[in-house]
């Protein structure tokens, strides 16, 4: 297989910032999908090969309220969980984390 780029794609992400730069409305959009749309928070995780380290972007409207939050947070966590069984083949320690993700939900309430 070869590691030379046969085509590009780019993801927009827009921010509309109030006057004291908290975010106010966010959406994204993918050139070559019909994905896309209006978002309350996003959080844009990336692997910087060169410092060897996460660099994020955290980003929510104020119309984010704390049940939406632990729901997304429950999500992102079950997402990371699945994203690491793909990467890692290690189901054990993604069941560990879903394990985790349920210990949240319950002690946040969001799961009945």
């Amino acid at each position: 297989m070869s590691d030379e780029i046969k085509k590009k794609s780019n993801i927009n992400i827009q921010v509309g910032l109030d006057e004291n730069h908290v975010p106010l409305k966010m959406k994204w959009h993918a050139d070559d999908s019909n994905e896309g749309g209006n978002v309350k928070a996003m959080m844009l995780t990336m692997w910087d090969e060169k410092d060897d380290n996460t660099v994020r972007i955290d980003l929510w409207n104020k119309e984010m309220n704390i049940f939406d939050m632990q729901r997304f947070f429950h999500q992102s966590i079950l997402t990371m969980a699945d994203t690491y069984a793909r990467a890692t083949g290690q189901e054990d320690i993604a069941k560990e984390i879903r394990t985790f993700a349920d210990d949240f939900a319950e002690k946040t309430k969001i799961k009945p």
